[in-house]
């Protein structure tokens, strides 16, 4: 019965520790750096609004969906004592920690500051120089992960 269970598991957390990988890697590449070139309050306001359109359903349904996904991939793998289902477990650890435990500790308590921040403040161009470097270097932490993940569930056969 697991063993019927683990295509279709791996297959979409694959693909959701994928989707998850590219939407961070995009602000790791380029949607950050876009943001620093503009005027700090205009660079805030857009990540404001980012912040608030990105809980959205489809997003969300990815984002907590492969979560949800690889919180059962790490029961049934636990009850496996094969090497695959190894990388299956260390790959749902890996999005588990890095991609939704980072996002939970780090992330959003940054993007929490943010959306009260006065984007014509001195406060809030401070907290914006701070903002663009820490978050970038804990998204890219969550890309990494989501990224290693998808790879260790593509592995697995």
């Amino acid at each position: 019965m697991l063993e019927q269970l683990y295509l279709p598991l791996k297959l979409i957390a694959a693909l959701g520790c994928g989707l998850i990988a590219g939407v961070f890697f995009a602000f790791s590449t380029f949607v950050m750096k876009a943001l620093a070139q503009q005027p700090p309050a205009q660079g805030i306001a857009t990540m404001q609004s980012i912040n608030i359109t990105v809980i959205n359903p489809w997003f969300m349904a990815v984002f907590l969906g492969t979560s949800m996904l690889c919180l059962i991939i790490i029961v049934t793998s636990l009850l496996q004592r094969q090497q695959a289902a190894t990388y299956l477990l260390i790959g749902a650890l890996f999005y588990l920690v890095g991609c939704f435990g980072v996002t939970m500790v780090f992330n959003v308590p940054l993007n929490e500051r943010l959306a009260v921040a006065d984007p014509n403040s001195t406060e809030g161009v401070n907290l914006w120089a701070t903002y663009l470097t820490t978050w970038t270097i804990w998204n890219h932490v969550r890309t990494i992960a989501a990224f290693i993940a998808a790879a260790l569930f593509t592995l697995v056969r």
